[in-house]
């Protein structure tokens, strides 16, 4: 059973990219964050790009299955999701979780080797990520 659901967002700028953000305290991370209680985890993948990204017309376009991250027993729900609108290459968002904090959004080329700011729970996030998305297949693009 899934505890943490990942929402994700992919474009195609000549590589294939994903959603990325850098977390002041934490570094750079996918969106991602705890299923509630009673709630389904692409409900709880919506929830988190509106709380995390201010992304608030997402809808999902698939299911890309759940990967256990090895870190505290977490097991992650993967939901590829689209909005209608072209997204910036990058962008600001205030999150009130935690605190609140201001997160830094950009595009990470899913062919490109993670540097060491990303923690290593999100490099095999990644790669579970390059593994279903078939980097090659245009299904994604």
């Amino acid at each position: 059973m899934p505890t943490k659901a990942c929402p994700v967002l992919v474009r195609d700028s000549g590589e294939l990219e994903v959603l990325a953000f850098r977390h002041p305290l934490a570094g750079l991370q996918l969106v991602k964050g705890t299923i509630e209680p009673g709630e389904e985890p692409g409900s709880a993948a919506l929830r988190e790009l509106r709380e995390e990204a201010g992304i608030e017309n997402a809808t999902i376009a698939a299911d890309l299955g759940i990967w256990s991250s090895g870190y505290a027993d977490h097991v992650w729900s993967f939901h590829l999701c689209q909005v209608s609108e072209r997204l910036p290459d990058r962008w600001g968002h205030h999150a009130s979780d935690d605190g609140g904090h201001d997160f830094e959004f950009f595009w990470h080329g899913l062919s490109r080797n993670p540097s060491s700011e990303w923690h290593a729970m999100f490099v095999g996030a990644l790669a579970f990520l390059r593994q279903k998305l078939s980097i090659s297949s245009p299904k994604y693009r």
